[in-house]
């Protein structure tokens, strides 16, 4: 892990020169506005405007951090933090026996509540070697038996406990485990995962009934692994009366997937809760995802950059309000690149813009709801009384014709110029806000 220079929010570039409108004070908010985020402060977290019921919370944007643990922190917006990969897995933290090493977590949780965020989801696994009922190796993270069930429920028990009693009212959310259909992360039986959540959900309820349990996450651009496991573990969730608040999946394509493929993903999952017989109101967390990453199979890593990159991320978390997904974690915020991955999230990185358009487009915005027509798709939303339309075109280009009372259209990197109604306006992947007048 690295440690980050607290980093200022980046300035958006400045706007070409816009015409005069007919409502010149109108234009000038409305630009103001579009040009997104500020250099006043160093925190991530999403301010918490005054706004109207049912606006959409910054709880809709999750964030991971590498080196959060060490007082890093993101320059780009959001709601919520997803604790992996901070050195804060039960591996790594109950190193032997009965002896608790709570620095990284301490730091993790210290690091958050100076920064002013309070939403903080922790993973509960992996299983310390000295736990584990089969020592395997490779695995992840790198510790021999990680991905183990451990041997006796009784030192889950005893971990889990540890850490609610420690962090009651700290850690606001518990998930079970990561990517628990994929052998590295855990190889024991749905079975076995959901007694281990049944015995942490009566845990941690006893010891801070406020806390959110979620359930394991799957990964789901493996089809033959999600369809092994996934199921399987929801049909014994079932039989425990669904001991979880919320549940969760990892939502990343393959390598060559889109936003769209994204949504064929969480087609397939929901489609599955619905078949377990799952509480009709159960959320859904997307609690990990990117785009581009190598596989599966021969399928080379894509890299998904420039404007592209950062339309991606807004119509990922729009795309979240369309299909119902409570809140999805981005992985990860870095210092600079991070191979693995095709949408990189570091400090003035296209990225970074579309974390700041979501802010200035979404949170505190009043959802009313997306059409898809043929290649294009519209989302409206209000805002302090400030209507707007999202659109793009699901892929490639597609014709769209700006709607009565259209002023003002801008991109997620804040380039605005004028559209009047009736405009015939070209969208493409990168979605575009068109404002209209009040």
């Amino acid at each position: 892990m690295v440690r980050i220079r607290r980093q200022e929010r980046a300035k958006s570039k400045a706007l070409g020169s816009v015409t005069a409108l007919s409502a010149v004070a109108l234009s000038a908010a409305l630009l103001l506005a579009a040009c997104g985020g500020d250099d006043t402060g160093d925190s991530g977290a999403s301010p918490a405007p005054t706004v109207e019921a049912n606006a959409v919370p910054a709880s809709l944007v999750g964030m991971q951090i590498e080196g959060e643990e060490v007082e890093a922190w993101s320059s780009a917006p959001f709601g919520a933090l997803r604790l992996w990969d901070n050195g804060t897995a039960w591996s790594q933290i109950e190193t032997s026996k009965g002896v608790f090493r709570w620095k990284n977590l301490d730091g993790a949780i210290a690091n958050a509540h100076a920064k002013g965020m309070k939403d903080i989801l922790m993973v509960l696994g992996t299983t310390p070697t000295w736990a584990a009922s089969k020592v395997t190796d490779p695995v992840y993270p790198p510790y021999p038996g990680a991905n183990s069930v451990p041997k006796d429920m009784a030192d889950w028990d005893t971990w889990v406990k540890a850490v609610v009693t420690r962090y009651k009212g700290q850690i606001t959310s518990y998930e079970i485990w990561n990517e628990a259909n994929l052998k590295q992360f855990f190889n024991g039986t749905p079975a076995q995962l959901a007694e281990m959540t049944k015995r942490a959900y009566d845990i941690i309820k006893a010891g801070d009934p406020n806390a959110t349990i979620v359930s394991a996450s799957p990964a789901l651009r493996l089809q033959s692994a999600f369809d092994r496991f996934f199921g399987a573990y929801l049909s014994e969730l079932a039989k425990l009366d669904w001991p979880v608040d919320v549940l969760a999946m990892h939502t990343y394509p393959k390598a060559d997937g889109d936003p769209v493929a994204r949504g064929d993903l969480i087609a397939m999952a929901k489609k599955a809760i619905a078949d377990s017989g799952a509480p009709a109101d159960m959320p859904i967390w997307d609690t990990e995802l990117n785009y581009g990453l190598a596989g599966p199979g021969a399928l080379p890593k894509q890299r998904i950059t420039g404007l592209k990159a950062a339309g991606w991320v807004v119509r990922t978390y729009i795309d979240n309000l369309r299909y119902g997904i409570e809140r999805s974690y981005w992985y990860i915020w870095t210092q600079k690149p991070y191979p693995l991955l095709g949408i990189q999230a570091y400090p003035g990185s296209p990225a970074e813009q579309g974390f700041f358009a979501v802010e200035n487009w979404v949170i505190g915005s009043t959802f009313e709801g997306c059409t898809e027509t043929g290649n294009v798709v519209t989302c409206n939303f209000t805002r302090a009384g400030q209507k707007s339309i999202v659109a793009w075109a699901n892929t490639g280009t597609a014709q769209y014709t700006a709607p009565e009372g259209s002023t003002l259209v801008c991109d997620p990197a804040a380039k605005c110029s004028q559209v009047p109604a009736g405009s015939q306006l070209t969208l493409t992947e990168v979605p575009v806000r068109i404002y209209l007048q009040a």
